[in-house]
């Protein structure tokens, strides 16, 4: 079976990025349902046997494969600096070459939190770029969320109850705009008083009641018109492009 692989900083990360594409996918392939799609291909991590591969544990994966990869002094193959992310997503797509020679590893989703850097996505945009018309073919998609995947969270969190739609107003009144329009505003690293109504996670903490299972209705649920008009600023909007642009041309190609 057809693997797409899956580079992401959490489980969570990788929950909300993988269900997000499946609907996506159903979406744009009408003939697509639940049965057919768990035939079509899985989701993996870089080692054999795992759902997805974390940032903090590339270095430990590529030392573990015993492969040589070639050092990155800062540059691509185009003499232009690498930004942040670059040279890692380099390396992994390196290893993903190798590993297609014994699997059918058809595409490599980075999913990353931009947190304050947009630099971040800049770099693996040109990992992309060095290897996007190599052989085989290899689709790479980028899932940036500015500035952390609780954004993408917020896009889709519309007040169930009337306590929700409370709390949901009193957040907004102490904000002075609306969270779930503008999440890509909360860019607040503290969690402490006051910058504390300003950090994404706090806001959806707040918002869902530390409940995972509310948190999901916002991917898994929220209408995915909804999530593209909402997501322009948070970077859902794109990765919801690149998924049907590069991972539905090769299910249409199977």
């Amino acid at each position: 079976m057809i693997e797409f692989i899956v580079i992401v900083e959490s489980g969570a990360d990788a929950r909300t990025a993988t269900k997000l594409a499946e609907r996506v996918l159903k979406e744009k392939l009408d003939w697509l349902d639940d049965d057919i799609l768990q035939h079509c291909f899985q989701w993996t991590g870089l080692e054999e046997g795992t759902e997805f591969s974390c940032w903090s544990d590339i270095k430990k994966i590529l030392i573990s494969s015993g492969l040589k990869f070639p050092k990155y002094r800062g540059h691509h193959s185009k003499g232009v600096p690498l930004k942040a992310d670059g040279a890692a997503s380099i390396k992994i797509l390196n290893l993903v070459r190798f590993l297609q020679k014994t699997r059918q590893i058809k595409a490599v989703i980075f999913i990353r939190d931009l947190d304050n850097q947009p630099e971040r996505k800049e770099g693996i945009e040109q990992a992309r770029s060095e290897h996007i018309n190599k052989t085989p073919k290899l689709e790479i998609v980028i899932g940036a969320a500015d500035p952390k995947r609780e954004a993408w969270v917020l896009n889709g969190f519309i007040p169930s109850n009337q306590q929700e739609k409370q709390i949901l107003e009193e957040i907004k009144n102490n904000l002075s705009f609306d969270p779930c329009i503008e999440s890509h505003r909360l860019r607040a690293t503290s969690e402490k008083e006051p910058e504390r109504i300003r950090n994404v996670k706090v806001v959806v903490e707040q918002l869902t009641g530390k409940d995972m299972e509310r948190e999901k209705q916002c991917w898994e649920e929220t209408n995915l018109k909804h999530l593209r008009e909402r997501g322009v600023d948070t970077g859902l909007t794109d990765y919801i492009q690149e998924v049907e642009k590069r991972l539905a041309a090769i299910i249409l190609s199977e």
